[in-house]
Formats: structure tokens, C-alpha cells, sequence
């Protein structure tokens, strides 16, 4: 008989943790995520593509059963990182169109 651990995961028979199906879902769909970042070469589409990896990554760690990492992953992963870079992107633009415009 598998009992439930303190962590969501159930305990097999000699000890050792087993994934729900649930765990093995998300797992598969963050690493599809992470391809998925890699793979976008677009500056703009790639801080797009990392806020929803950073979504991902919070679904993960609420069904992992630690909702504090997951609030904390929402504001970092799919708020404040793709802001920052988005910025940095419309700032180089904007330095660049000057650039070209005092040749």
C-alpha cells in the first residue's frame, strides 16, 4: 500500500518517492517550455515566451505544494524579468535610432 508523503508524493514500497500523473504533466510541459524559450530567437517573442515559461514554472511549484515559491516565481519569472527585458530592448532601440539619426 503507497502512502502520501508530506509533499504530495506517494511513498512506494521500499521508500522511495513516485511522481502523480499530475507531477509527470507538468514536468514534461515545463521542459517543453524551456525548449520553447531556447529555441526563440527574437528578443521580443523570447521575453514573451520566458513570461509564460515563468507562469509554468509557478504552476509547477503550487502543484509541488509550495505555493510561497509560486507566489514569489509570479512576480520574478512571468512579471519583473520579462518587464525588465522588454525595457532594456525599447531603451537600446531608442539609443540606437539616435545613433543613426547624428551620423
Amino acid at each position: 500500500m503507497a502512502a502520501v508523503g508530506r509533499r504530495g508524493c506517494t511513498r512506494g514500497f521500499r521508500g522511495g518517492f513516485t511522481l502523480t500523473p499530475l507531477q509527470i504533466f507538468i514536468l514534461l510541459f515545463v521542459a517543453a517550455g524551456a525548449t520553447g524559450v531556447v529555441l526563440t530567437r527574437d528578443p521580443t517573442s523570447q521575453a514573451i515566451v520566458v513570461s509564460f515559461y515563468g507562469f509554468l514554472l509557478a504552476i509547477m511549484f503550487f502543484i509541488f505544494q509550495a505555493p510561497d515559491v509560486a507566489l514569489s516565481q509570479i512576480v520574478v519569472g512571468a512579471v519583473a524579468l520579462p518587464l525588465m527585458i522588454l525595457l532594456a530592448l525599447a531603451r537600446v532601440k531608442k539609443q540606437q535610432r539616435q545613433h543613426d539619426k547624428s551620423r
